[in-house]
């Protein structure tokens, strides 16, 4: 149940607290030496975004997990906060994402000058309409980076806190942190200090007895509040 805030593996700037950081540590307070167990990363949420992580402590799980996702035979189901109300309370986003025109950003777009687009597609479901923001279940059926983020964009909705992705796929800031795009003086939606997304559950089969799984997390409580709040 990954907190917002964190990384899955270090990095040249973030070498400690990180979610492999902590998983080591973890197995090894049970392993018979130290390092023995290694977590087996089969897949990545982004630094804020909290909830659902699967990882495995043996090759043949890992090995055969990273196949269900390559496949896409697991079943991920996110919760987005959003700006605005989308037109439809139900819909599917079937838009190629590829990187932006700069070499040296990691932000990608489905806008069409993308390069190198791959295929990618988002069903979703609105779940509550608030004052000028929604609640947003979305469901991954491929997994492009930073797909949920970027489709809900692209649509209009942009997620709440999202310091890249604006309304229309436009960028809002660049690598280096510069604002492009002015936010609104006066938004309806409130403030949160990061991206409003949750990884709420994934469906799967074990990958050693086959036994169908469900794993859900509980709404982070920043989000949790935040709705609370709405809901009066």
């Amino acid at each position: 149940n990954k907190p917002a805030g964190m990384i899955i593996h270090p990095a040249a700037v973030d070498r400690a607290d990180t979610l492999v950081n902590a998983l080591q540590w973890h197995l090894d307070q049970t392993a018979a030496a130290t390092g023995l167990l290694r977590p087996g990363i089969v897949h990545r949420l982004d630094r804020d975004t909290s909830g659902v992580v699967v990882t495995t402590k043996d090759h043949l799980s890992h090995r055969r997990l990273s196949i269900s996702f390559q496949e896409r035979t697991i079943r991920k189901v996110y919760f987005a906060v959003v700006e605005g109300w989308p037109a439809d309370d139900t819909g599917t986003i079937d838009t190629p994402i590829g990187k932006v025109a700069d070499p040296e950003s990691n932000l990608v777009s489905a806008a069409p000058d993308a390069i190198n687009p791959r295929a990618a597609r988002t069903d979703y479901s609105v779940l509550e309409k608030f004052d000028g923001w929604s609640l947003v279940e979305a469901r991954p059926l491929t997994g492009r980076l930073h797909q949920i983020r970027v489709h809900l964009a692209s649509i209009g909705h942009p997620l709440l806190g999202d310091p890249f992705y604006g309304p229309g796929g436009d960028i809002r800031r660049d690598r280096n942190g510069i604002l492009l795009i002015e936010p609104p003086s006066d938004p309806p939606w409130p403030a949160i200090g990061r991206h409003a997304l949750h990884a709420r559950s994934l469906s799967f089969e074990h990958p050693i007895t086959g036994r169908p799984l469900t794993i859900e997390s509980p709404l982070a409580d920043d989000l949790s509040r935040m709705l609370a709040d709405a809901r009066g």
